[in-house]
């Protein structure tokens, strides 16, 4: 476990930190902006996740003497930069959308309001975490979508690194996932946690039917078994006879699942489990959820797809430069003017407008926006002279943006909720 997260960073912004301390310019009050150019992959909205884990790895980034000598060592830094890091923490303010929020090219997700050297050495961190945490969610939002009434649980945990693989799990829950196989995401933040055996299992014993009785004998009739290690029907049969009619659940891992799911729902009717549950896993993704929505499925365990942001890595999320105070203590707006990839400079606010509770615009000004009848303000108060802001944070945190998720994905209208490629679900309007 890393005791801080100082060099979790970009070899570069440490160049620019340097050369800023020299030219005179690094104490400079400047404001950093994240935002997305468009929505990645197509989709109709992104979801805004990772904050809670990021102002906790912004508050653990320090410099100790292991790691600035270190960095002397390898000619990275001078000493005079060296001197400054010794002491560096976050000291500035961070504004941003809630976490759980639905976000649209262009929104100000995050706006970092410090010094340039305080905002710079924190660009990397910021990125990768946003990036990471928001694809994952924005996907697990598409999958609950799809999976309509009936529950998803994360999976992914063999399929990605271990720590991206608890920052899955939170992402997922928060966009609505109702559990996840991931124990340190179970602790760290309190997701529910669910998991019972593999096929291994299932070979380790004389026969599926001894399996099963092992199984029992632990876990009681509310497990669930695993039936498809030789053959699906034959692996029914021998959970109901071994457990009864009150067996909790069957998962079916392999084969066509709307022929397989089917065959199963009946199988068990016949058999009397008639309250016995299935729950389907196999490299599902939202379009193989929504093509199991006529099918008797109850419930869907999704792993690589949900841990890769279903072929969708990152958000897009870049950080801007947005103003700086000069040195007579004038503040000027700058912005990127490079073909393609310009944006609008100066500190944003924003709110979302509304016609009968339903998201008709994101509404983006550089001057602050008197709310309108059906208009929410967006941003929120993170940090405040480098102090996180209260419930933000654990497991406390993870709970209010889910529900705050929840609330805002209501909002949007219908059209959000396709899952094909398509333009933002709502226009960004720049007033």
């Amino acid at each position: 476990m890393l005791s801080t997260t100082a060099l979790l960073t970009d070899r570069y912004e440490l160049t620019m930190l340097q050369a800023a301390l020299k030219s005179g310019k690094a104490h400079r009050k400047g404001v950093f902006e994240v935002f997305s150019r468009t929505l990645a992959g197509g989709r109709r909205y992104g979801v805004f996740a990772g904050t809670g884990r990021l102002l906790e790895l912004i508050n653990q980034f320090r410099f100790s003497n292991e790691e600035i000598s270190w960095l002397l060592s390898e000619k990275i830094i001078d000493q005079p930069t060296a001197d400054w890091l010794s002491n560096y923490k976050f000291s500035g303010d961070i504004h941003g959308y809630a976490e759980g929020e639905i976000y649209f090219p262009y929104s100000p997700v995050l706006i970092v309001e410090a010094t340039f050297a305080e905002a710079v050495i924190i660009e990397t961190l910021i990125l990768s975490t946003l990036n990471y945490d928001s694809a994952v969610a924005s996907a697990a939002a598409r999958m609950v979508t799809a999976a309509g009434s009936r529950s998803v649980s994360e999976m992914g945990s063999r399929r990605t690194g271990e720590s991206s693989a608890v920052a899955a799990a939170r992402a997922a829950y928060i966009a609505g996932f109702s559990s996840t196989s991931n124990l340190e995401a179970g602790r760290s933040f309190g997701i529910p946690t669910m998991g019972t055996a593999s096929h291994a299992f299932t070979l380790l014993h004389d026969s599926e039917r001894q399996a099963f009785a092992a199984q029992l004998d632990s876990f009681g009739a509310n497990t669930t078994f695993l039936v498809d290690t030789y053959n699906i029907e034959a692996g029914i049969e021998n959970a109901i006879s071994v457990a009864g009619s009150k067996l909790g659940g069957v998962r079916i891992d392999s084969g066509d699942l709307p022929i397989e799911v089917a065959k199963a729902r009946r199988l068990l009717d016949k058999l009397g489990a008639h309250e016995t549950k299935i729950t389907v896993t196999n490299d599902l993704d939202e379009f193989a959820i929504a093509s199991l929505a006529a099918a008797p499925v109850d419930a869907y365990g999704v792993g690589t797809s949900v841990v890769t942001g279903s072929g969708v890595p990152a958000a897009g999320f870049v950080y801007k430069m947005v103003a700086f105070q000069n040195d007579s203590g004038e503040w000027h707006s700058v912005s990127k003017q490079s073909a393609r990839k310009t944006n609008l400079g100066g500190k944003k606010h924003a709110a979302r407008s509304h016609e009968n509770h339903i998201a008709i615009a994101e509404v983006i000004s550089t001057a602050d926006i008197d709310l309108l009848a059906g208009q929410r303000q967006l941003l929120v108060n993170l940090v405040i002279e480098g102090q996180i802001q209260p419930g933000l944070v654990g497991k406390a945190g993870v709970e209010a943006a889910r529900a705050h998720h929840a609330k805002v994905k209501a909002e949007l209208p219908a059209s959000a909720h396709r899952l094909t490629r398509g333009e933002p679900a709502i226009p960004t309007r720049f007033v």
